[in-house]
């Protein structure tokens, strides 16, 4: 490895010289984030995760320190937070409404329309690390030392994550002995396993110790025979009930050495002496039913039993390990133009890119969100949260838990079109679940007239689905009607049918809650959502001083509600039901409000044109229906187009860090390539001030987005911005390179998805489409527009060659079925 970056270091390097860039693959440096020394904060470390268990290794030499994650591990428990006051406060809070006395249903909201704390006991709760994982070393001393503090240098240090096989590295030479640690979490055998070797005989020696800040305690459990024993720790997290047992968590770890002595106790550890090569295996689990795991004690002795005597199965657990990994990760590939700056470590990299331009970094940034999303979720476990899997304490920010206005959703925007498409199962089981809680949330909440479910701003494991503790963010109900967006979706790249039958009770169910609760408004007869809210944005009144967030009929609400009620519609006639529903759906979509211009020329966020109260706020949620909606483009509503081209023109491009991801999204689809990639390198601006040390919005080292602090859904949002950049099919016809910027002149991918079912290859010179192969999964007929700068096109289908002109090509294809498409 070190040969290989250096002969790339040299080839670079002369070939700068000689003013000419070499002829090297970008992909080759794209798939990997490495560094030349330790970790030194947590935002520094590599994550690795098989979608159930995370690890992250920090490199360290004389200590190193492992985070452990088990992504069901969450405090609290499932609770009533019903509020019998809201529904019979809700007839006065909407007249308000009405009377425009916004500030005073606001604060009638405050005292009435929130969850109760249960009288039964329980707490929201919120997700937690595992544990910590320290390993301490001792190295053999070759030379005299003039002192206790004099210690021998650490050279050729490097520590790197092949995104390709998910397999993390540290290796360094000291005293002249070569010592290398591998890290992987197997997807098929769900343990974490640590490979540690030393070039020479002897030279191993560690103690590796299991903690937790609280609630955990350490015991072993004794071998037999020759065999050493297994570490365990255990405890129980609070439920917030006295005298209820909150969830139940174990870890267990065993040692395999080959060479020295092992040694066990639940006071130091396990500790190696004089070895050579040694494994340290661990499993966890938790008593979290609907994760599928089993909290059975047999369990840990079944798995490490199973690898105690296994030092020649290693290579094959780590083989098994990589194929499936390969199995997600191998399916799409993205190659952007090489710099120089390609070959530098990661942490550089990312400095670098303020300074000059970088192409293919946005293809690193790209495999390593697809990377993530395979880490961090798998079927029969729980979608990714805040965090997705990786946390590094008790607390988590915001809980760790599914906030449903913008970050649960962004983390699922890059999925489909990523090729990863069975991971929309936890998402899918996690709305399911949240069914039974939501119908309850809608009666108690909204009166005996409501009927189906209901989803507010934020949710949990445990089915939380009321409204936030302050109603200025918590009002927003529409949480459940974004992620029935997703389910739709999901059929519209996979098209399968027998999907569409199991999640249309779940989109009639929240299309039942809007259409027995909405009100009309007295100043135009519109149909609106009231009491809610734009999220997390406020705005003035009249003269009045005082923001205000409770509205009615925000931009946002309709938006997604007519996209709700247009799928809804459209899945009865697909599945050939409730036809009579439909047409009462149909019915109130045209009483529904339009989107408004204001007069200032931008979209209008509310009802009225209120004046809001911070220009330059995070949220830019009326933009919904621009992106991930589809309700504007500047082909099909030029004039919202433009006037979501001047609202975010007025927001400017600062923000956290996923809202710089969902503006890149946003000019994407706007089709200016330009101006999605400036935003790009915002999302991308180092967040540690070299001086100061402070954390802002951007990148962190580890290439972590930094809201601040981390927040996965801006990686999710940033790799799902590059992919809108290169393809887009939503709007009835797949569209090669929509938003090209000037500095990708030239690349080309493979295998991504497109809606209808279909997969695309793509490559590109000088910023003009030249080849597609498009392979359909379901027999169809696909649509695509014709490239920017193309005049013709030619497509083969089965040896048969037709040539094109005009502004679409229309495709028939079999299942299974591909054209190759040439353009000029």
């Amino acid at each position: 490895m070190k040969t290989l970056f250096a002969f790339f270091l040299l080839l670079v390097t002369c070939n700068s010289v000689m003013g000419t860039i070499p002829a090297i693959p970008a992909d080759v440096y794209n798939h990997q984030l490495y560094y030349t020394a330790p970790a030194t904060i947590w935002e520094e470390i590599l994550p690795l995760g098989n979608g159930r268990l995370g690890m992250m290794p920090d490199g360290g030499v004389d200590r190193e320190h492992i985070v452990l994650n088990e992504i069901s591990l969450w405090s609290g428990m499932e609770a009533d937070y019903g509020n019998p006051d809201a529904s019979r406060s809700l007839p006065a809070i909407q007249q308000l409404l009405f009377e425009g006395k916004n500030k005073e249903a606001q604060e009638l909201m405050y005292s009435s329309f929130v969850p109760k704390k249960p009288e039964s006991g329980g707490t929201y709760g919120n997700y937690q690390m595992l544990a910590d994982l320290n390993i301490d070393f001792s190295f053999p001393h070759r030379r005299k030392t003039t002192s206790e503090n004099d210690t021998a240098p650490v050279t050729d240090y490097r520590r790197w994550l092949d995104l390709r096989d998910a397999v993390a590295y540290t290796s360094f030479t000291k005293e002249g002995i070569d010592y290398q640690r591998e890290y992987f979490t197997s997807r098929d055998k769900d343990v974490m396993i640590i490979h540690l070797t030393a070039s020479r005989r002897r030279a191993l020696s560690f103690s590796a110790q299991l903690s937790r800040p609280k609630q955990g305690v350490v015991s072993m459990l004794p071998g037999i025979g020759k065999e050493e024993g297994t570490l365990l720790l255990e405890g129980t997290l609070d439920s917030g009930k006295p005298g209820r047992e909150g969830m139940k968590y174990r870890v267990a770890m065993r040692l395999i050495s080959k060479g020295g002595k092992q040694n066990i106790s639940a006071e130091r550890g396990i500790t190696l002496t004089q070895g050579r090569e040694a494994w340290l295996v661990l499993s966890a689990t938790t008593s979290y039913a609907a994760s599928g795991t089993d909290f059975s004690g047999n369990r840990y002795k079944e798995v490490c039993d199973s690898l105690l005597n296994a030092v020649t199965q290693h290579v094959q657990i780590k083989e098994s390990h990589i194929a499936s990994h390969r199995t997600f990760y191998d399916r799409v590939s993205l190659t952007l133009p090489f710099t120089e700056d390609d070959v530098l470590p990661t942490n550089e990299r990312i400095t670098r890119f303020t300074e000059r331009e970088s192409p293919a970094l946005a293809a690193l940034y790209y495999n390593y969100g697809r990377y993530l999303f395979i880490s961090s979720t798998r079927p029969g476990s729980l979608p990714p949260n805040l965090q997705g899997l990786w946390a590094n304490g008790v607390e988590t920010p915001w809980n760790g838990d599914y906030h449903t206005n913008i970050n649960i959703q962004m983390n699922h925007w890059p999925l489909e079109q990523a090729g990863l498409s069975e991971l929309y199962q936890p998402l899918t089981a996690l709305i399911e679940r949240l069914i039974p809680s939501g119908e309850e949330t809608a009666r108690t909440f909204y009166g005996t007239h409501a009927q189906g479910w209901v989803l507010h701003m934020m949710t949990n494991i445990w089915n939380y689905t009321a409204p936030g503790e302050h109603p200025s963010w918590g009002a927003t109900n529409t949480g459940g009607a974004w992620l029935c967006a997703h389910l739709w979706e999901h059929y519209q790249y996979t098209q399968d049918i027998e999907f569409l039958k199991r999640i249309y009770p779940v989109l009639k169910g929240a299309s039942e809650f809007f259409y027995s609760t909405m009100v009309r408004e007295p100043k135009h007869g519109w149909l609106v959502t009231a009491p809610t809210s734009s999220p997390e944005n406020a705005f003035f009144v009249g003269n009045d001083p005082t923001p205000v967030s409770v509205c009615m009929g925000p931009t946002m609400d309709v938006q997604l509600l007519t996209e709700l009620y247009t799928n809804v519609i459209e899945a009865t006639s697909i599945l050939e039901c409730d036809a009579d529903y439909a047409a009462k759906l149909r019915e109130a979509l045209d009483k529904f409000p339009p989107m408004q211009i204001s007069k200032g020329g931008y979209l209008q966020e509310w009802l009225e044109d209120y004046k809001e109260q911070d220009v330059h706020h995070r949220h830019v949620s009326h933009l919904y229906g621009l992106h991930p909606g589809n309700l504007i483009s500047p082909d099909a509503t030029p004039e919202l187009a433009n006037a979501c081209r001047e609202t975010l023109n007025r927001r400017g491009d600062g923000g956290t860090g996923w809202s710089r991801a969902w503006k890149v999204n946003f000019w994407a689809r706007l089709g200016d390539g330009d101006r999605a990639w400036t935003l790009f390198k915002s999302l991308l601006y180092p967040a540690v001030d070299p001086q100061t040390k402070r954390h802002g919005s951007g990148t962190f080292p580890n290439l972590f987005c930094s809201h601040p602090p981390f927040q996965i859904d801006g990686n999710y949002g940033g790799t799902a911005g590059v992919g809108e950049m290169l393809l887009q099919s939503h709007e009835g016809f797949i569209h090669l390179l929509p938003a090209l910027p000037k500095s990708w002149h030239t690349g080309n991918f493979y295998g991504m998805k497109a809606r209808g079912g279909i997969s695309v290859d793509l490559e590109w010179k000088n910023g003009k489409a030249v080849k597609a192969i498009l392979t359909a999964t379901i027999p169809g007929i696909f649509h695509v527009k014709m490239p920017e700068g193309v005049i013709r096109a030619k497509a083969i289908i089965d040896g048969q060659s037709n040539n094109y002109t005009g502004k679409t090509i229309s495709l028939s294809l079999p299942e299974k079925g591909e054209c190759v498409l040439s353009f000029e």
